[in-house]
């Protein structure tokens, strides 16, 4: 994946030292905004993943790499604490699985689904799925940091719904790869994050999130609520999906991915509740606040992604940042 384009002073410091045009890192890390934060945690956090073309692998673990990360990482949970309160402290272990149903029952962010299943134009479709793409090329990436990090019941659970996410080891079967189908019934790049410039800050803060949550062991508990409250939002809208893109026309292969989601999610949504976020805060009762504060987040921050998409759209405009997606008439 090659280097993005910077988007204020933090990310542009950052990535010309990783291209070898500066040598040193920024000293203070004063972001010009959200797309400057978000774009410098996403570069940060990609050296973990699949890196970046031309780009030493050593930076992943360089000191002032991950002193930058930490601040750009500290201004994101003073928001997600402003968003959703800090982790609830005393919360009980054994009330966790009908706490996260609670969380989910609550959740009325925007109605982006049945505007995708009813609504969308064939363009407006193609910049969801753009977005996506972002996430969706990498899919259960993320949620895998915890593996080593657990044990007993909850890890036989994760892995579970791990090995659905990795099509059971089949390639052909993996969610990554049923969504380049989808990329290819809409003519666009499947080449792994070739959207990162054109989506904004609220698309980079949702795969964020993950990284954020996954990526430190302290955070365990946080990223298992995450997924709980994927896995349990999941099966409506990716129905909604799907019929949608039949509405406009899209053929098995199209569908295939929101498809899968219908079925494999109905069935995680109890094992990622139960097996897995309520018998991790058994073995681990102190993090059982934990497990809730990544369900909000979770939630939260893609209600915060759903509503900005909309809102442009209402608005008659693009809710991509540049002209890479080119638009594409339907019929």
């Amino acid at each position: 994946m090659q280097l993005p384009t910077a988007r204020g002073r933090i990310s542009a410091a950052l990535i010309d030292v990783l291209s070898g045009r500066a040598a040193k890192l920024p000293a203070f890390a004063r972001f010009d905004g959200e797309e400057d934060l978000h774009l410098t945690l996403f570069v940060c956090y990609e050296l973990a993943y699949r890196g970046w073309d031309g780009v030493d692998d050593r930076w992943e673990w360089d000191p002032g790499m991950l002193r930058l990360r930490t601040a750009a990482e500290n201004r994101f949970l003073g928001s997600l604490y402003d968003l959703v309160g800090e982790p609830p402290a005393g919360a009980d272990p054994a009330a966790v699985p009908a706490a996260l149903a609670e969380i989910v029952e609550a959740d009325d962010g925007p109605g982006l689904s049945g505007y995708l299943r009813g609504r969308a134009t064939y363009d407006q479709f193609r910049e969801f799925v753009t977005h996506r793409s972002v996430y969706h090329l990498r899919e259960a990436d993320p949620h895998s940091w915890a593996l080593p990090r657990i044990g007993g019941r909850a890890k036989a659970a994760l892995v579970e719904i791990q090995t659905d996410e990795y099509g059971g080891g089949v390639e052909r079967r993996m969610h990554q790869e049923l969504f380049k189908s989808t990329m290819s019934w809409f003519d666009l790049d499947l080449a792994y994050g070739a959207y990162v410039d054109s989506v904004g800050a609220p698309t980079l803060a949702v795969n964020n999130l993950m990284s954020l949550f996954g990526m430190h062991r302290r955070r365990r508990g946080m990223i298992l609520g995450h997924l709980a409250a994927y896995e349990m939002t999941s099966s409506l809208p990716n129905r909604s999906y799907a019929n949608g893109l039949r509405r406009l026309g899209g053929d098995a292969d199209a569908t295939a991915f929101y498809d899968e989601h219908v079925e494999a999610d109905a069935v995680h949504e109890q094992i990622a509740a139960h097996d897995l976020c309520g018998s991790f805060a058994a073995a681990e009762p102190a993090l059982a606040g934990d497990v809730l504060f990544g369900a909000r987040c979770a939630l939260a921050v893609d209600s915060l992604w759903a509503g900005s998409i909309l809102d442009t759209w209402n608005a008659g405009a693009s809710s991509l940042r540049d002209h890479t997606v080119e638009p594409v008439l339907a019929g």
